[in-house]
């Protein structure tokens, strides 16, 4: 295979471009690829994954400053192998033309659609799980047929490395293709004129991602973030909803888009609440944050950052408290935070309007469903919401009269390994979905198809028109006034 690892230079929008017509050109030269081949794509990149895990899990770790083994093979490689295999067991079942009704007055005709190749898929991955969110995306366009350029992210650089080094050794470039580079690169990538252009990072990052698609028509799908709620039902505090609660928020350090952001329960449930929480960290992280299985922050920039929503949350009167065993010692590993629950901080504070992705936990209390309702409605649509409860009319109202990305009952993240569900947001926390037959069609175009019968009703509305046509606009719009 010729390499396909390609750092951008100075000149990387014309090198971008060269590198976009050759895949065009190649994609349109072969034609539309059939399910075998696209199996046997999928099936080179499941045995390449597992090839690399070794390397894998030490680049991220690298990047990280450190990132638990454990954490890297469940949420990064597992997901992966497990959305190829979905793909292998359903590519062909997606691809066979779906037939559609036909009016009365077109009986004898056919209606089907068939699903095609856009063509060349530009994928933008982020840095908080650079390798599943960079795979998975990929698998999904090579399932549909296409062309794939890929654009890592900057900030976790060993893994970029690895990921084009690795696929370098099963496709060409003219297949996939890995674009290096750092924002300016970036920048350039979203502008090109790809037949599908797939963005995971921040709202702020999509908005400007979708601009720059605009200038060329480029459809998007854009996988944000923003603000999950976690909400526990009155008296339903238990150590089950609290492992689960530990496991969204504290897994990968918080730097998880669908982690819990903030959490709402009712206020005669805080105490015990504060008091399972901490006892359920310290049984997760016996070391507490210098536990083997606790990640660091990926960078200084972002640890700052969350210092600073500490400090403001701090200054607005909330109760800071650092929870599990000795927190103290997230001093003695690289940009390392102690689990952390922020109490009442004000609505206005910066912990409550951005999104954390850290392991801040704020907490707030509520008196009944419906100021839950308003305090959620209140807000930007989040990619994720979880309720903790039983079945009832206080989960009933929540679910019927919030919107969110999806809703995981009596669970935190686990929706997202649902491969046959899809996943994506609404409005800031995004625009389309991948995942699941509707990643299939997403980077796919919906060719409608209608063959026409010898005997059709719509012989009769042409010119010269007369009674039969008549009588054929009669039987579909009734009796009225006539001309």
């Amino acid at each position: 295979m010729t390499t396909n690892l390609f750092q951008a230079g100075a000149d990387s929008t014309t090198e971008m471009l060269a590198l976009l017509s050759k895949q065009r050109e190649s994609f349109l030269r072969a034609g539309i690829p059939d399910a075998r081949a696209r199996r046997a794509a999928l099936q080179r990149l499941r045995a390449v994954v597992l090839a690399n895990r070794k390397a894998l899990s030490e680049a991220v770790s690298a990047d990280f400053g450190h990132r638990s083994h454990y954490e890297t093979e469940i949420m990064e490689v597992v997901v992966t192998v497990q959305a190829i295999d979905y793909l292998l067991s359903n590519t062909k079942r997606f691809m066979k033309p779906d037939r559609r009704h036909v009016a009365i007055s077109y009986k004898s005709g056919r209606a089907h659609v068939e699903y095609q190749p856009k063509g060349v898929v530009g994928i933008m991955a982020p840095w908080n799980y650079p390798f599943s969110l960079t795979m998975i995306p990929l698998a999904t366009a090579l399932a549909a047929g296409n062309r794939v350029m890929l654009k890592p992210s900057e900030l976790t650089p060993r893994t970029s490395e690895v990921i084009g080094e690795m696929l370098s050794t099963v496709f060409s470039s003219e297949e996939v293709a890995v674009v290096l580079g750092g924002p300016e690169v970036g920048a350039a990538f979203s502008g090109l004129a790809f037949d599908h252009l797939l963005f995971t990072g921040s709202t702020k990052v999509g908005r400007l991602v979708m601009k720059a698609a605009s200038d060329n028509l480029v459809p998007v799908t854009l996988e944000l973030g923003g603000k999950s709620p976690a909400i526990i039902g009155r008296g339903n505090v238990s150590p089950r909803t609290v492992k689960s609660i530990v496991f969204g928020k504290l897994s990968n350090a918080g730097q998880t888009c669908i982690a819990p952001d903030y959490l709402l329960l009712h206020k005669d449930d805080l105490q015990a609440f504060v008091a399972l929480y901490s006892s359920t960290v310290s049984h997760a992280y016996p070391d507490g944050p210098t536990s083997k299985d606790y990640s660091s922050i990926v960078n200084d920039g972002h640890y700052t950052r969350l210092r600073g929503l500490l400090e403001d949350a701090r200054k607005n009167g909330a109760q800071i408290m650092e929870v599990g065993q000795r927190p103290d010692t997230a001093a003695n590993r690289v940009r390392t935070i102690a689990p952390t629950l922020v109490i009442g901080a004000p609505d206005d504070s910066a912990i409550m309007e951005e999104e954390i992705f850290g392991p801040l936990l704020p907490v707030r209390t509520y008196s009944s469903i419906e100021e839950v309702i308003d305090f959620v409605n209140a807000r930007p649509r989040p990619l994720a919401l979880y309720y903790f409860g039983p079945e009832g009319e206080d989960r009933d109202a929540l679910l019927a009269r919030t919107t969110s990305g999806n809703v995981g009952i009596n669970n935190t993240l686990l929706h997202i390994a649902q491969d046959d569900l899809p996943f994506g947001g609404v409005g800031p926390s995004g625009m389309g979905a991948y995942h699941g037959v509707e990643g299939f069609r997403s980077m796919s175009h919906a060719k409608g198809i209608f063959v026409q019968g010898r005997w059709n009703f719509a012989n009769l509305l042409r010119a010269p028109f007369g009674k039969l046509t008549d009588l054929v606009v009669r039987s579909v719009l009734g009796r009225g006034p006539q001309f």
